[in-house]
C-alpha cells in the first residue's frame, strides 16, 4: 500500500517536473537531464559527447568522474593515476565517505574500468609522454594531481596528444582564469590552458558579482570557514612552510592564508584590489561557507539584496548562484552542485552600505561539478571557432 502509493507520488513529480521541457517521457529517459543541463550552460549544447580524460584521481578527479559518467554531454574515456592499481581505483570511485556509495555498476576488467556500461582505460604514468592521451582520443584533460599547474608543465600534456587542459586548482602562472557564472566568456579558444580557479573563489566570485553589478563594491574582506583538506594532517605533524597547518586538522580550528578572494580580481577585475581574505579550517570533512563583509558603492537594505540574490539564481546565474532562507547547516549542503548558496538568514546588515554576506559551497561536489562545466563549455566554444 504505502509503497505504491510512495511509488505513484514520485512518477507525479518526476511528470511534473518533465512538463517544463515539453517532451512526453517515461522515468529513465535521459532527455530531461539534457534538457535541465542545457539550461544551465553558457552556449550551444553539443551533439556529440565531449572526449574527457582525467590526470590525477584524488577527491576532485574522482568526483569529476562520478559527474562525467553521469552526464551525457562529456565522454570519460581515459584515467591516468599515480600508482593506484584498476581493482584500488574501482574501489576508490565506488565509496566515498561523504557522497556515499556511487549510484550505479562499478567493474573492473583488466587495465579498464567500466562505470555504469562505459569503458575507461586507466594508466599509471609519472610523466606526460608516457601517458598516451593521443592513442586514446583524450580531447579535454582535467588536471587534478596539483603539479602540472602552469602553462609550461601542462604542455606536456598538449604534446601527449589533448587539446585542451583545464586545471581543477589555481594556476600558478597568469593562465586564464575562468569561474563558471561568471566570466566564461573570457574564454574564446584562444588557450589550450585553463584553471577553474580555487573552491572558495567559485563559493565567493558568484555572490561578489551579483552584489558589484547591482550596488557596487567598494572594499570588501571574506573568511571562509573551511572544512579539512588532504593537505591537512589528521594528529600534529610537520609543516615546515606553515606550521599552524601542521597541526592536528580533526581537532583544531586553523587559520590558514587563502588567495581566493584576491583571485576574484581574476574573473571580475572591476574589483581588483578592493578585496582579500583569510581562512580557518575546522574539524569538518567536506562544506565549507563563505562570509563576505562589505562596504557598498551604493546604499541598500538587507531585503534588496536578498532579493537581487533570489531573482539572479532563478535567472541568469542558475545553478552557479543559489538562495536560501531556510535554517540550514553545513550538512545540509553536502553534494550541493551550486556553486555559491547565499544563506538570507545568516546575514546582517549594520548600515545601509556595510553588510555581511554569507554562502555555503560544497568545496568538493560544487567544484568538481564546475570543472565539468568548463570542459564543455570550452568544447562548445572551440566547435564554433572551427565552424
Amino acid at each position: 500500500g504505502t509503497m505504491a502509493h510512495m511509488k505513484s507520488v514520485l512518477l507525479l513529480g518526476v511528470l511534473a517536473s518533465a512538463s517544463a521541457f515539453q517532451t512526453s517521457f517515461m522515468p529513465g529517459m535521459k532527455a530531461p537531464v539534457v534538457a535541465r543541463r542545457a539550461a544551465t550552460m553558457t552556449g550551444p549544447v553539443m551533439a556529440e559527447p565531449v572526449p574527457c580524460g582525467i590526470n590525477g584521481f584524488g577527491r576532485i578527479g574522482r568526483l569529476v568522474a562520478r559527474i562525467m559518467v553521469k552526464d551525457p554531454e562529456t565522454k570519460l574515456i581515459h584515467v591516468n593515476a599515480g600508482s593506484a592499481t584498476p581493482d584500488y581505483m574501482a574501489y576508490q570511485f565506488k565509496y566515498d565517505s561523504i557522497h556515499g556509495r556511487f549510484n550505479g555498476e562499478v567493474v573492473v576488467d583488466g587495465d579498464d574500468l567500466v562505470l555504469d556500461g562505459q569503458r575507461v582505460i586507466t594508466t599509471r604514468q609519472r610523466d606526460p609522454a608516457d601517458i598516451g592521451w593521443d592513442k586514446t582520443g583524450v580531447d579535454y584533460l582535467c588536471e587534478s594531481t596539483g603539479v602540472f599547474l602552469t602553462e609550461e608543465k601542462a604542455q606536456a600534456h598538449v604534446d601527449g596528444g589533448c587539446k585542451k587542459v583545464i586545471f581543477s586548482a589555481p594556476a600558478k602562472d597568469d593562465s586564464l582564469t575562468v569561474v563558471m557564472g561568471v566570466n566564461p566568456e573570457d574564454y574564446k579558444g584562444q588557450t589550450d590552458f585553463v584553471s577553474c580557479a580555487s573552491c572558495t573563489t567559485n563559493g565567493l566570485a558568484p555572490l561578489v558579482k551579483c552584489v558589484n553589478d547591482k550596488w557596487g563594491i567598494e572594499e570588501g574582506l571574506m573568511t571562509t570557514i573551511h572544512a579539512m583538506t588532504a593537505t591537512q594532517a589528521v594528529v600534529d605533524s610537520s609543516s615546515r612552510k606553515d606550521w599552524r597547518g601542521g597541526r592536528a586538522a580533526s581537532g583544531n580550528i586553523i587559520p590558514s592564508s587563502t588567495g581566493a578572494a584576491k583571485a576574484v580580481a581574476k574573473v571580475i577585475p572591476d574589483v581588483k584590489g578592493k578585496l582579500t581574505g583569510m581562512a580557518f579550517r575546522v574539524p569538518t570533512i567536506d562544506v565549507s561557507v563563505v562570509d563576505l563583509t562589505c562596504k557598498l558603492k551604493k546604499e541598500a537594505t538587507y531585503e534588496e539584496i536578498c532579493d537581487e540574490v533570489k531573482r539572479r539564481a532563478a535567472g541568469d546565474m542558475k545553478g552557479f548562484l543559489g538562495y536560501c532562507d531556510e535554517p540550514l547547516v553545513s550538512t545540509d549542503f553536502e553534494s550541493e552542485p551550486i556553486s555559491s548558496t547565499f544563506d538570507a538568514e545568516a546575514g546582517i546588515m549594520l548600515n545601509p552600505s556595510f553588510v555581511k554576506l554569507v554562502a555555503w559551497y560544497d568545496n568538493e561536489w560544487g567544484y568538481s561539478g564546475r570543472v565539468v562545466d568548463l570542459m564543455k563549455h570550452m568544447a562548445a566554444v572551440d566547435a564554433k571557432v572551427k565552424a
